[in-house]
């Protein structure tokens, strides 16, 4: 039911979510945004990558108004919880997700917070 009224009220993504870690997965997520220039890009990382995030984002035309870095995570699990709160406080409820290829397959997956992450593997 959760889904059928989040594909209802907004049925197309309205961000990018971009996990910290690697910088390929900047560049390949601000080569994703040429194409998506309507959506911000929302970033989980630590806080010692975030000056260098910017940078490469900046290489991509991606302008600082458009940017949301986090530099809250302190592990795997909360490289992909520290932004939930902030999801749902601007009513984001479908988000490209930038993430490697970790054995996961390309699906649809919801959260508590009626999140729809479609998942863009690097």
């Amino acid at each position: 039911m959760r889904i059928a009224i989040a594909f209802h009220q907004t049925p197309v993504p309205q961000a990018i979510f971009v996990l910290g870690g690697a910088s390929e997965r900047m560049r390949f997520a601000g080569q994703f945004w040429q194409s998506h220039q309507n959506l911000d890009i929302w970033v989980s990382d630590f806080a010692w990558n975030l000056d260098t995030n910017r940078r490469i984002f900046l290489q991509y035309g991606v302008p600082d108004a458009k940017l949301h870095l986090d530099g809250r995570a302190t592990d795997t699990v909360t490289n992909f919880t520290t932004l939930a709160k902030d999801f749902a406080n601007q009513r984001l409820q479908h988000i490209y997700l930038i993430t490697e290829n970790l054995g996961l397959k390309p699906r649809r997956s919801t959260t508590a917070f009626s999140c729809l992450l479609l998942i863009v593997m690097v």
